[in-house]
């Protein structure tokens, strides 16, 4: 049904534009300009509607009906794709470029993030700040060495770029 609708509309589409283009003008004559038309008003003589005019009137009535068809069609369709969808974190860093050959300086960072649970009891207190303050140190040691990979990276690029400035060639 979809198809059958595409290939109407396309037709549609062909028509109006055949029918627009074989029309004549109302100021295609060259008095029209200058005013010399056969009546007062604005737009000249309002005779009655040509046979072009209202075949193309027609058309275009079903250009449109078939765009909204369309749209309805598509709107209705279940598993559709929505821009605003959050993407999948790990495809994102797992499609991140890698620089100059060497391997991604992010997964094995976010794989070393400790995974703590804490005992739900009042009495763990003392154990459970002690978990907490290791906990700390390892994110902050994470931290760190994302921090420092970061900035290898930049470097990297930096030269990489002026390296591309001062030759014109880019290198892998």
């Amino acid at each position: 049904m979809y198809q059958v609708i595409i290939v109407i509309h396309v037709l549609l589409g062909l028509g109006v534009i055949g029918f627009v283009l074989i029309q004549q003008g109302k100021g295609a004559d060259a008095g029209a300009a200058f005013g010399s038309a056969s009546s007062g008003s604005v737009f000249g003589a309002q005779g009655a509607s040509s046979f072009l005019s209202r075949t193309t009137a027609i058309l275009a009535a079903l250009f449109f009906s078939t765009s909204l068809g369309l749209a309805v069609m598509i709107g209705n369709q279940e598993g559709n794709v929505d821009l605003m969808d959050e993407p999948e974190v790990e495809k994102a860093i797992a499609d991140v470029p890698l620089v100059n050959g060497s391997e991604s300086t992010l997964a094995p960072a976010l794989d070393s993030v400790p995974v703590i649970k804490l005992a739900t009891p009042a009495a763990n207190i003392e154990e459970d700040s002690t978990l907490v303050d290791t906990a700390e140190k390892e994110v902050q040691a994470v931290v760190k060495t994302i921090e420092t990979k970061a900035e290898v990276v930049i470097d990297d690029t930096k030269a990489a770029i002026s390296d591309v400035q001062e030759t014109g060639v880019v290198t892998e």
